[in-house]
């Protein structure tokens, strides 16, 4: 039986009012026709390059522009269908209202997501890496369980992931994951999950079978633009190759194409062992490397640890972004947002992590500290 009510509608055109604040609709329009008349200039394509960046800004100009328009489209198309549905008592317009409601107001979510990504960065791609913490053998497991879900958090979404370091344990799970993400808004998106995350369990290593509290770390880094100069100076770096093992198959195991660089001044360590070629790993390495120490020189420049990643905290007790318990009760909760829910599977085996993205997002919005 169709859910909607004249309330819920009234609700979304309120979400659509706000929307169309955030992303200063009027102003999108403006820019919009600013940059069709420049494509539209004599020699424009001479420099193709610049030109290159210019169409790039006109069609997210214009994607978020017909969005809206779209969106505006809809609600008066639910309107119509509820309106003749409660008057001609036809439960097929009101269910078909009710589920174009339900896409609408998904669809709401994302825009107001993204009118929330001021930094250039936001909309690029996205560093994940994944540490084990307290817990031994529990921790490694997590992590693994921790990479599996952010995979199908990004499959879910669209985004494309390369594994650039995953390297199975001995005993369970991995001992830590490292990949990049590409898709729209992917670091935006993915930067509040930074943090310790904890899980309560009953231990599955533990024959008494007693419950454990395990935690992870998860670390996320923008992807650097080439245009992002971090100077690196070759005699500062240590490079070690050996071979590889976990992802990547059995040619990778026959050879020393995993690679290990160290940056000696801040001794900072980054590893890829993924493709079969040393060069190719060295390159994913190499980009790793220059958003940490981006990363690094923010924080000396500015004096602020948490620019793009948040203070550092020990990966243990009293220190978790978000807990998913698993015995005596099931529950994930954000604790900074306070979004919550009881669908533990749907989380950690699905990746439906939207509600937790968005939650924290309208927390950061709404005054809540990084």
């Amino acid at each position: 039986m169709a859910e909607i009510t004249q309330a819920g509608i009234d609700a979304l055109k309120v979400q659509l009012d706000e929307v169309e604040g955030y992303l200063r609709l009027d102003e999108q329009r403006q820019v919009v026709a600013q940059l069709e008349a420049t494509s539209t200039a004599p020699g424009f394509w001479d420099d193709a390059e610049a030109a290159s960046g210019v169409m790039a800004e006109l069609t997210q100009a214009k994607d978020e522009v017909s969005r809206v328009d779209a969106a505006r489209q809809r609600i008066g198309d639910i309107q119509a269908a509820f309106d003749l549905g409660q008057e001609t008592g036809e439960e097929e317009l009101l269910d078909e209202a009710d589920g174009l409601a339900a896409a609408l107001g998904r669809e709401l979510s994302e825009l107001e997501l993204a009118s929330w990504f001021s930094d250039e960065l936001d909309h690029g791609d996205a560093i994940v890496t994944i540490t084990p913490g307290q817990g031994g053998l529990e921790a490694q497991d997590w992590c693994g369980m921790l990479f599996h879900m952010y995979l199908a958090y990004c499959e879910r979404r669209g985004w494309k992931v390369t594994v650039n370091d995953a390297p199975v344990a001995e005993a369970i799970g991995i001992d830590r994951a490292t990949f990049t993400v590409s898709g729209k808004n992917a670091y935006g998106m993915l930067r509040g999950e930074q943090g310790v995350h904890r899980l309560v369990r009953i231990s599955p290593t533990d024959a008494k079978k007693r419950r454990q509290t395990t935690f992870a770390g998860v670390e996320v880094l923008p992807v650097l633009p080439e245009d992002v100069k971090v100077d690196i100076d070759p005699n500062d770096l240590r490079i070690d190759v050996y071979h590889a093992s976990g992802h990547g198959g059995q040619g990778v195991n026959t050879t020393d194409s995993a690679v290990r660089i160290t940056h000696l001044p801040t001794n900072t360590v980054v590893t890829c062992q993924n493709e079969r070629s040393q060069l190719q790993n060295k390159a994913f390495a190499m980009n790793i490397l220059r958003s940490r120490l981006y990363e690094l020189e923010l924080a000396k420049r500015e004096a602020e640890l948490d620019e793009l990643r948040g203070p550092k905290h020990e990966i243990g007790f009293g220190n978790q972004i978000r807990s998913y318990v698993l015995y005596p009760y099931q529950l994930v909760k954000d604790l900074r947002s306070g979004v919550e829910t009881g669908n533990v599977d749907s989380v950690l085996s699905d990746g439906d992590l939207d509600k937790f993205v968005v939650g924290y997002h309208r927390w950061l919005v709404g005054g809540g500290e990084r």
